[in-house]
């Protein structure tokens, strides 16, 4: 029989407003007395975090540089990497902070990405894909693809790819992807996967890309299964970030008092990234430390045929603009 704490958490995660906002991250901090960040160690690993120079990612950059991890910096601007450089060491006292710049939604940027890390990195440990993008109209990338499902689910896809050989030097090696509790409103539409056929909504695009994630997440974990590699998906519930204020201004106002703060946002994603219980986790999306479940409707469950589908048009779409 569940014990007490089990009901409740699986109660708020029911009811999703005192689950997904900072009602729920206090509950379960305190139901199941977490181990606090500080106490976990990353010296002597390397971690890259897309998305770093603001919002979650650079929560969690900073967290990481905290425990004595080498941290590379992956952004598209120069000048907000350096400046978001500069912040981390002077909060935390570690300087050792690489920025690496390129544009996930270029698949060209990506290669030459993946080459220079490849060529620069002795070892990397954790790859975090964190970086998205929400928009109010379509526009297509530089290879052509819609913006969104270009930053979120094929750049991260090339990415992860081509750091799979630094990674598998690692013996603990985690790759975690950031998604969205948004993605459980949507199901993958195999036909349509860039919005061409259908009037373009952007937190629609949005969430069909997070749900790609998630699926995608789940076949790294079965490639990478008996290996040194685990991978994992987390949403970070409703936080306070720049990029929630300027996609969902309506949203922030309404929810304002209840969201988390970025620090809350990003603690699972640490958490995975440095505790010893999540290096036996695979193939699994967490909340709040705590594994939960892939779908919360029949109608946005996605078949192991339509998931191998989404991986070849993600290999098709990649290898279509030169990436091996």
């Amino acid at each position: 029989m569940p014990e007490v704490r089990t009901i409740i958490d699986d109660l708020a995660e029911t009811l999703v407003v005192p689950s997904f906002t900072r009602i729920g991250y206090d509950l379960r901090r305190r139901l199941f007395r977490w181990q606090p960040l500080g106490d976990l160690s990353m010296h002597g690993r390397a971690a890259a975090v897309t998305g770093a120079t603001s919002g979650l990612g650079e929560v969690t950059a900073t967290a990481l540089a905290r425990m004595g991890s080498r941290v590379l910096l992956i952004a598209r601007d120069r000048e907000k990497a350096e400046t978001t450089r500069l912040r981390i060491v002077g909060a935390t006292g570690n300087e050792d902070l690489a920025v690496y710049i390129g544009d996930l939604s270029d698949l060209s940027e990506v290669r030459r990405l993946v080459g220079e890390i490849r060529r620069r990195e002795a070892r990397l440990d954790v790859l975090i894909n964190n970086a998205g993008s929400l928009l109010t109209e379509r526009r297509t990338s530089h290879d052509g693809n819609e913006m969104t499902f270009a930053t979120m689910v094929l750049g991260p896809f090339a990415l992860t790819s081509g750091l799979l050989p630094l990674l598998e030097r690692s013996d603990d090696a985690r790759i975690i992807t950031v998604t969205s509790g948004g993605m459980y409103t949507q199901a993958l539409r195999l036909d349509d996967l860039q919005m061409q056929r259908e009037p373009y909504v952007g937190t629609v695009a949005y969430a069909r890309a997070k749900r790609a994630q998630v699926v995608l997440t789940r076949l790294w974990a079965a490639q990478q299964r008996g290996t040194t590699v685990v991978a994992n998906a987390m949403h970070p519930g409703w936080a306070d970030t720049p990029g929630i204020q300027a996609a969902l201004p309506r949203f922030h106002r309404l929810v304002g008092p209840l969201l988390r703060s970025p620090e809350q946002g990003a603690d699972t994603i640490v958490w995975l990234a440095a505790s010893a219980e999540a290096a036996g986790s695979t193939g699994k999306l967490w909340l709040d430390r705590r594994p939960r479940a892939f779908d919360r409707f029949a109608r946005t469950r996605v078949s192991a045929k339509e998931a191998r589908r989404l991986w070849d048009t993600c290999l098709e779409l990649t290898a279509r603009s030169g990436d091996a």
